[in-house]
């Protein structure tokens, strides 16, 4: 019959050497909680007929190996150092690029203590924590405004909330993507109030699509990037400015949703080998057109 009089109470076992340094390094609440698992665990292996737990020292010890084991993983960092050898060297999963060294400097240095996250120095009174990195970004894409967000499909809902809720957005059936992540264009378009209106066919668009589809309910057209997938063969799609043409005759906003597309400088003119043509620079994005809106 199994005896279960071998288990220690959690108080005797929190007075073991090994366990109080397991208290100064996870915390008391942590590892009583970890005591406990590894406990009902050995109660269980004690239930089952596991003869290497037939003592008092062999189950202490057991538990005591289990809970830091427990504590161990639990309190591991879950993000670590990789080696990429995927071949893709901007890796959506593996954090993209690596930060310079110049740049990871700043972040300790910054890091280390109170910084002005939300405060303006020169002032003196509270500032705005979107500021930051918003006048490197109109610079670099000529944009009036800009303000960064966790990914490119928040970037977009915020986009459609502002300028198109309770309104239609015209998209064309073959933009209508899923991403990484299980973000989707027509949900996120639905989150932000924004009513969709599909034009075209999942092969073929064209710009007189966008055209016929434009109603007095009609607050922007939106391009999706469909970074994650390729449609070959019979296919059609027009590019960004005759898009951005239509928008302007009818007095309609065009919105792109670059995804993870490539973002260049206007000094950088060369397309990239095998790049998607209709990444040109942000620059000369706008400069078709100021009612156009990269994301």
């Amino acid at each position: 019959m199994p005896d279960f009089r071998l288990i220690p109470s959690i108080e005797r076992l929190r007075q073991l050497a090994q366990v109080r340094a397991l208290e100064t390094r996870f915390g008391t609440e942590a590892t009583v909680i970890a005591l406990r698992g590894a406990a009902a665990a050995v109660r269980s292996a004690i239930g089952g007929g596991d003869g290497s737990l037939s003592t008092d020292s062999l189950v202490t010890e057991r538990i005591a190996v289990l809970t830091e084991a427990e504590l161990s993983r639990v309190f591991r960092p879950s993000l670590e150092p990789v080696i990429n050898a995927t071949g893709v060297v901007i890796h959506t999963n593996l954090g993209r690029a690596p930060l310079a060294d110049r740049a990871t400097d700043r972040v300790a240095l910054v890091a280390r203590g109170y910084c002005s996250v939300e405060y303006d120095v020169g002032r003196g009174t509270r500032g705005r924590r979107d500021i930051h990195a918003e006048a490197l970004l109109c610079r670099l894409t000529a944009a009036e405004s800009a303000v960064v967000v966790n990914n490119n499909a928040a970037a977009t809902l915020l986009v459609l909330a502002a300028l198109a809720s309770g309104r239609e957005v015209i998209v064309s059936r073959g933009e209508l993507v899923e991403i990484g992540g299980g973000f989707r264009v027509p949900d996120v378009m639905a989150q932000s109030g924004a009513l969709l209106r599909e034009v075209g066919t999942t092969n073929k668009t064209r710009a007189a699509d966008y055209a016929a589809a434009i109603s007095d309910r009609t607050a922007l057209i939106l391009r999706v990037h469909p970074s994650n997938f390729r449609i070959e063969g019979f296919t059609e799609r027009p590019s960004l400015d005759v898009i951005v043409s239509v928008g302007r005759k009818f007095n309609i906003p065009v919105m792109e949703d670059l995804g993870s597309g490539y973002l260049r400088t206007a000094s950088r003119s060369a397309v990239r080998p095998h790049s998607d043509p209709d990444q040109t620079s942000l620059k000369a994005r706008s400069e078709l057109d100021q009612r156009s809106v990269g994301v």
